[in-house]
């Protein structure tokens, strides 16, 4: 009776089975679990595939364009994709080596819309940089600063928020299109400061909002307790605390360049048209869209292919931003 009341004592219960998994298992980051829980939303890495498909388009665009955006072929002006046929005249009917036939100069509408992929990945990201880079000093140094400070940066903050954001592009590509800093990389320098000089104020306030929320917390006032001074408090700990909601604000804020581009280009305001097969930004999307406009009847593929690609990358973009958002929210589950 005793050597089975020792045996018993030796085997460890299931209660006892399920803490020892539960201590040998890793501890896991609150990144590496927000990875995980975007893995599994099919939305979200769906539009993260399309984004990155566009941009190895925008990379490669000379390996993958059948002919050069700016090579034209007189005698095969506004040709058909190749899949539609003309049962009239066969000769004049689409053909392979122009997948979506061609424009009213007998250019390739495919390699152009390729080629337009550099503008509008260039002009989602570049500006977002510049609206990060000012958006964050401002924000985090509103929020953590003093009374007085917050007031005079917020207060100017609603100056320019009181800007209608499609008007000051407008009236900054018109006033400067032939200045000279609207001739510098055929006025796509002038299209960055115009989009990011205005769109940073969002993201201002709402770093300033997460600082404030989080400057009274424990681990603020530990780090202010052995000597960590304002620019490491700021920059080493509120600042990654509020990268959740940053990164969510990114991926929402970058769409909305693509389609503000595409405006400006379908308005003629946009970027420069290029003839030289050598400048790496030829055409933009927003370009596409005004030329397949003035042809809509002849030749609707110049006006439907932009078209189709500025909806898949927004849309590819929300997916993304609706996936990080639930992914970086630790309520999720």
């Amino acid at each position: 009776m005793a050597v089975t009341t020792q045996t018993q004592a030796k085997v460890p219960s299931g209660m006892a089975l399920l803490e020892d998994q539960f201590i040998k298992r890793p501890p896991r980051s609150l990144w590496s679990d927000a990875w995980r829980r975007l893995r599994n939303n099919t939305a979200a890495m769906a539009g993260l595939v399309v984004i990155i498909i566009f941009l190895l388009l925008a990379i490669f665009a000379p390996l993958l364009s059948p002919h050069n955006p700016v090579e034209f072929f007189p005698n095969n002006t506004y040709r058909p994709p190749f899949w539609v046929q003309n049962g009239v005249n066969p000769a004049a009917g689409g053909i392979a080596s122009f997948p979506l036939g061609t424009d009213s100069l007998g250019a390739d509408v495919f390699s152009r819309t390729i080629y337009g992929a550099r503008v509008s990945m260039v002009v989602g990201f570049i500006p977002m940089l510049i609206i990060l880079i000012v958006g964050l000093v401002i924000g985090v140094a509103a929020g953590y600063g003093s009374s007085r400070l917050d007031n005079l940066l917020m207060r100017f903050t609603d100056i320019v928020y009181a800007f209608p954001d499609l008007l000051f592009f407008i009236i900054v590509m018109v006033a400067l299109r032939d200045s000279w800093i609207g001739q510098l990389l055929n006025g796509l320098v002038l299209l960055f400061v115009a989009l990011a000089i205005v769109t940073w104020v969002g993201l201002a306030r709402l770093v300033r909002g997460q600082v404030l929320s989080l400057k009274e917390k424990e681990f603020v006032e530990a780090a202010r307790m052995v000597g960590a001074g304002n620019m490491r408090i700021m920059f080493r700990h509120l600042l990654p605390n509020s990268l959740g909601p940053i990164i969510v604000f990114t991926a929402f804020r970058i769409p909305n360049l693509i389609i503000s581009e595409a405006i400006l280009g379908y308005l003629g305001l946009g970027l420069r048209p290029s003839i030289n097969a050598h400048d790496i930004f030829i055409t933009s999307w927003g370009a596409l869209l005004l030329e397949g406009q003035t042809a809509i009847n002849a030749q609707p593929w110049i006006l439907l292919a932009p078209a189709i690609c500025v909806s898949l990358i927004v849309l590819a973009f929300n997916f993304l931003g609706d996936g990080l958002r639930d992914a970086l929210d630790p309520r999720s589950k």
